[in-house]
């Protein structure tokens, strides 16, 4: 698994074109001949670019649903709608395809967003917006996600799941 590391201002073009920082770009070369998969976000209006090897890990646990369960398939048909392989060229350039700039209404600014293992990809107006929305609750957020309650942390530091 790859895990990537940053946030980045970047520029798109007129033809949807997003040259990658350096820094990303050296983080991406041991995938960077996989080619890649980009597709909309499913919680809010931004893009995911996953690396290929991502993306067939993923659809591999889809894969594994009953698709005989109605749901399950309405849920493959939009997760994967719209989806697009591309690729990141030579000169370390990415394509948007133009209808996915469009379901994340990006223009010129670009921010991409290291998400562990895949980049979000967000018009920068949006991304401040709900970065600064999701500020005042972030205390509680982490703490409902990341706390761990049979976890104690002794005075020393150590975890200890016998409290102490």
């Amino acid at each position: 698994m790859i895990s990537l590391i940053g946030t980045y201002d970047c520029k798109a073009d007129v033809k949807g074109r997003v040259m990658l920082p350096v820094a990303l770009k050296s983080q991406l070369a041991p995938v960077l001949s996989g080619g890649f998969v980009i597709k909309r976000a499913v919680f809010r209006d931004c893009l995911e670019l996953y690396p290929m090897h991502e993306w067939q890990l993923l659809m591999e646990q889809m894969n594994e649903k009953n698709r005989f369960v109605k749901k399950n398939n309405d849920f493959i048909r939009r997760f994967t709608a719209g989806v697009k392989i591309v690729e990141i060229d030579v000169s370390g350039r990415l394509l948007i395809p133009r209808n996915l700039m469009g379901i994340a209404s990006i223009t010129n600014e670009v921010v991409l967003s290291a998400a562990i293992n895949i980049l979000e990809i967000w018009d920068k107006t949006q991304y401040e917006s709900v970065l600064e929305e999701t500020a005042q609750d972030f205390a509680s957020l982490a703490e409902e996600v990341m706390g761990d309650e049979d976890i104690k942390l002794s005075e020393s530091g150590n975890a200890s799941g016998d409290g102490g």
